[in-house]
């Protein structure tokens, strides 16, 4: 599996955990945390995007 798509399935486990939590503090971590996944995962995208053009 790549890399930025592993990623994405770990930002979408966070959010599922996030809705599913009963401790507000939890979902709010899990939110943040499903957030920075997904902003990695389009930063590892636009580098292989970068490298393929060269």
């Amino acid at each position: 599996m790549k890399m930025a798509k592993a990623i994405r399935r770990q930002a979408a486990t966070a959010e599922r955990v996030a809705a599913s939590s009963v401790d507000a503090d939890v979902a709010d971590e899990m939110k943040s945390l499903a957030q920075a996944f997904r902003a990695q995962a389009e930063i590892i995208k636009k580098k292989q995007k970068k490298k393929k053009k060269k």
